[in-house]
């Protein structure tokens, strides 16, 4: 990094107040992203990709397979119970 040289006391004051404005906006970007990964975890939002994924699975050629296999696993499981 190169040493930066200045003329006047005016000069150093505008490089600080320039460097005070960009950590201020950094810090509200990170601000900003906090909030955004917060809503994207809220329990509503997660709860409807959960039923999303799980519905797409029942509902195409693989999830007609589960709907027949479920029942059939929880049948032997209750037979294996009353053995």
């Amino acid at each position: 990094m190169e040493t930066k040289k200045y003329s006047s006391y005016e000069q150093i004051e505008l490089e600080l107040k320039i460097l005070k404005l960009k950590k201020e906006l950094s810090y509200q970007k990170v601000v900003w992203n906090a909030q955004k990964i917060n809503e994207g975890f809220t329990a509503k939002k997660i709860i409807n990709e959960g039923i999303g994924y799980y519905k797409s699975i029942f509902f195409n050629s693989s999830g007609m397979i589960l709907n027949i296999a479920i029942p059939l696993i929880i049948n032997w499981l209750k037979k294996k119970r009353g053995n």
